[in-house]
């Protein structure tokens, strides 16, 4: 992790550390020691091992065997992630001693997490199993289940952490394609070190699987494929086809190319999935509505012209309309991939 200017150091360990990470080495001062570079009054040896350490060499050694899929936080990240992060590389030493990394390196994983129902929003304890043999995370209504509730393929898993929209800080959504649909399940553990394992051995699943599938590609090419944090998330308007009925306020999720939107945040289906392409295949986003438009109650809108037709949505601020309009034209600036061309295939023969 870059840091800029650092204003605390972990004289323990030698390392400078930014405001927000300090808090968490403060948690474990066995391991790690904190003082203020400014503020604090430092002796001669302390300084002399600070000068003889520092981030590179603690670098090179607390993550010398850090596999590649492991996920490492940066300051946008969660607090669960980078407290997990710097527990797991100072105190318990996790890639320095690759026989630690067993829970989520072993390729098979099973264990209890608490499960948002789909109806009635409550959470259940329910037993998961991810099994790199299989090629899939499943999970059970009961313990002595025979059949579990779903199968999701690690080909189309994806996981990423939802503390605020959960409602937990332990909170992780997953989600996998149903029928070419998209499904979320919404989870968590009162064990932080749990559920980042649980992460991280979804992130090694997907890892040895694209292994397989692009024999040749390099473990650069491979890690930014393992989990993604959606693009933008948030409320906006919307309209039907024909653009003559109400608007409906609805929860957006834009997931790769995939904008789809939500009654509630935390629905297990989208109620509708939109493919986003290239400029290239004639996808744009313009800022504003057609003259024409009625039934907006929010005033900043946004249309995007699709090959097919056009979608009108509007935004509750001019700022929430600037990041939506920025966040759309990153997609639609960037050239689409071959297998992205089946997923719009497929968008454009769904009933």
């Amino acid at each position: 992790m870059l840091i800029m200017n650092p204003d605390w150091a972990s004289h323990s360990l030698g390392i400078f550390i930014c405001l927000n990470c300090s808090g968490i080495h403060r948690n474990i001062p066995q391991v790690s020691k904190v003082k203020s570079v400014r503020l604090d009054d430092w002796d001669d040896a302390q300084v002399e091992f600070m000068a003889s350490n520092g981030n590179n060499v603690a670098k090179a050694k607390y993550e010398s065997k850090m596999p590649p899929f492991y996920y490492k936080p940066t300051f946008l990240d969660c607090q669960l992630l980078r407290e997990q992060w710097i527990r797991a590389k100072y105190e318990r030493k996790e890639f320095i001693h690759s026989e630690k990394q067993e829970p989520y390196s072993a390729g098979y994983r099973e264990g209890f997490l608490w499960k948002r129902g789909r109806d009635n929003g409550q959470f259940l304890s329910r037993k998961f199993v991810l099994s790199e043999r299989e090629g899939a995370l499943k999970y059970f209504n009961r313990n002595d289940a025979k059949e579990p509730k779903a199968i999701m393929k690690i080909e189309h898993l994806n996981a990423t952490f939802q503390p605020a929209k959960i409602g937990n800080p332990h909170g992780l959504q997953i989600t996998y394609l149903k029928d070419n649909s998209t499904r979320n399940i919404f989870v968590y553990h009162e064990d932080g070190k749990e559920i980042v394992d649980w992460f991280n051995a979804i992130r090694a699943a997907r890892f040895h699987y694209l292994q397989v599938a692009f024999p040749g590609a390099s473990d650069a090419d491979l890690v930014p494929k393992l989990s993604r944090n959606y693009l933008k998330e948030g409320y906006m308007e919307k309209t039907g086809p024909k653009q003559t009925e109400g608007f409906k306020k609805r929860w957006f999720t834009m997931d790769d190319r995939r904008l789809m939107y939500f009654k509630d945040p935390l629905d297990a289906f989208a109620r509708g999935e939109v493919f986003i392409g290239s400029k290239e295949n004639s996808y744009k986003v313009l800022e504003g509505l057609p003259p024409s438009t009625q039934g907006n109650h929010w005033q900043h809108g946004i249309t995007i012209v699709t090959p097919d037709r056009k979608f009108l949505f509007a935004c509750e601020t001019e700022d929430d309309q600037l990041e939506w309009i920025t966040t759309f034209q990153k997609v639609i600036s960037r050239p689409m991939l071959p297998q992205e061309y089946a997923v719009e295939a497929h968008f454009k023969h769904k009933p």
